[in-house]
């Protein structure tokens, strides 16, 4: 279920968008919020619709993320090749790694369509998403859920690979680049086919996408 946060809304959590907006705490969802999330919204490439869900809480409370004690020279940007609008869990992917015989999940974070961020494996342990010249080893792997079309009654294999990034999970994506560079100043970002052109991963060019991070 996604939490929203919007007018009408109360408690600790609005108080906190409140401090992070810097208004006054009453910890009530009222017009002044509402409109200073809808700025806050604009400035930051978000859908303005002054409501506050899982993409918009993301960039308002930072989280802090681990960081690691591997050399990190390559941020890694992975889909994980599953249908548009269907939702896929850090527990099923670890799940289904470990039964291809990996000791875990692959990636380091997952990216959820409605934009929030999950962590994966320990950043201080080596991935399994780009094993081609040994590209797990200085790496973070991140992967956004989906990445394949989901066109009614085309089996699986016939449906074609597709960039499904909703709205939220762009805004999120850009966020956790952002904030990863600034823990690893010195790592460049690329996509997953960068290195293994045969592969369509992640079914857009990140690395110019994101150059300027």
């Amino acid at each position: 279920m996604i939490i929203l946060y919007k007018f009408g809304s109360r408690g600790e959590v609005v108080k906190q968008i409140q401090r992070a907006l810097h208004l006054i705490e009453d910890g009530i969802y009222g017009r002044q919020t509402e409109e200073a999330v809808r700025a806050f919204q604009r400035e930051h490439g978000l859908k303005a619709d002054g409501i506050v869900g899982p993409a918009t809480l993301a960039f308002l409370i930072p989280q802090r993320w681990k960081k690691s004690k591997r050399l990190i020279t390559e941020i890694i940007v992975h889909c994980t090749a599953t249908p548009e609008g269907c939702d896929y869990t850090v527990a099923a992917i670890r799940a289904d790694h470990i039964k291809q015989g990996w000791s875990d999940i692959g990636y380091h974070y997952v990216i959820y369509r409605d934009g929030s961020i999950h962590a994966g494996r320990d950043v201080n342990k080596q991935g399994a998403h780009c094993a081609i010249n040994n590209h797990n080893r200085n790496s973070i792997g991140i992967a956004y859920v989906g990445g394949v079309e989901n066109k009614p009654g085309v089996p699986y294999a016939k449906q074609k690979p597709k960039d499904t990034r909703t709205l939220r999970q762009q805004a999120a994506l850009l966020k956790l680049l952002t904030e990863l560079k600034t823990i690893y100043p010195n790592a460049k970002i690329y996509g997953h086919h960068d290195f293994e052109p045969k592969k369509d991963c992640p079914c857009f060019d990140a690395k110019t996408e994101y150059k300027n991070i």
